[in-house]
């Protein structure tokens, strides 16, 4: 089974505008929520992949039952520490081609809420085989918090699969424990290791993905959006190219590229199919309006048309 943990859930609420018009009244007919966050994106594509998977985190209030309600009608099984304090809601306006996004902080947690979830975490562990961690730490959670729980599987020898950025992972890979893979974005890369990364340069990203901070990390993935990605894999590295798709609605991609490289590490597949799962779950994503939703019926298409090139 996988474990996949949202410290910070939400309801994640779609608007699409043909155009946004500041300081004016923008009337939206077509509004989709569902229950969101990083992690449960996540927990969706795994879901589709046919992989057993259990969702975690905390949530609170009547945004927390929503989440609960809508994870219920996908099926999806969950197991939540469940706090007074309400979840949040984080807003996506879809403008122009571009997105606009306004997002709740959510929660403020105490020691209390720390201590509870790292024993309800635990308790966990025993069922999981690969867990992955994904997106911001509520308030009141220590910046050290996803290193504890990292710390904690590798003692179980569960690799983690952490996406995370700024502080929170930077103060996770100075710590001894390591994520087993990391899968940042270009400019997530750039702010962590304090270097500019030249997307079309190779020897510029093998630096990037083989720098010192990033040691005794077995899988680095930098995402490169519509460019594909690039990975460092034990020691070595890769080149994976996308074919051009048509963009629907790019939120959950990351996320659901994170559940690709989730399953490939459950199943034992090799570098070449793990790599290809995941930008293949990648853009199906993308070319959904439905924010972490994937159409399986054509994902073998899109497979074919991933390219993966390992660098000398």
């Amino acid at each position: 089974m996988i474990l996949t943990i949202t410290m910070n859930p939400s309801v994640d609420i779609s608007y699409p505008l043909n155009k946004l018009v500041i300081n004016d009244i923008n009337r939206v007919t077509n509004v989709k929520k569902t229950a969101g966050g990083k992690g449960l994106n996540v927990t969706r594509g795994i879901k589709y992949s046919g992989i057993p998977v259990l969702a975690t985190g905390i949530i609170g209030g009547t945004t927390g039952q929503y989440i609960q309600k809508e994870l219920d009608n996908d099926k999806i099984a969950y197991n939540f520490y469940v706090t007074q304090q309400e979840s949040r809601n984080c807003i996506a306006i879809l403008h122009e081609g571009n997105q606009t996004e306004i997002l709740e902080s959510g929660p403020v947690l105490d020691d209390q809420d720390v201590s509870v979830f790292f024993q309800h975490y635990q308790s966990l562990l025993s069922q999981s085989k690969v867990i992955t961690i994904s997106g911001s730490l509520p308030q009141g959670f220590p910046n050290d918090f996803y290193a504890r729980l990292i710390a904690q599987a590798n003692k179980h020898q569960i690799p983690v699969l952490l996406d995370s950025s700024g502080k929170v992972l930077l103060q996770t890979l100075r710590l001894k424990d390591k994520p087993f893979l990391i899968k940042p974005n270009k400019d997530e890369l750039q702010q962590i290791i304090q270097m500019d990364i030249d997307a079309n340069d190779p020897h510029s990203l093998m630096k990037a993905v083989s720098h010192p901070l990033l040691d005794n990390i077995t899988y680095v993935i930098m995402s490169l959006g519509k460019n594909g990605a690039f990975a460092r894999c034990h020691n070595r590295c890769y080149q994976i190219s996308i074919p051009n798709i048509n963009v629907v609605n790019p939120v959950g991609s990351g996320d659901v590229t994170l559940a690709g490289l989730a399953v490939s590490i459950h199943e034992n597949e090799n570098i070449e199919v793990m790599l290809k799962r995941a930008m293949t779950m990648g853009m199906l994503n993308a070319m959904e309006s439905q924010t972490g939703f994937v159409n399986m019926n054509h994902f073998d298409k899109y497979f074919q048309k991933v390219t993966v090139t390992a660098m000398m």
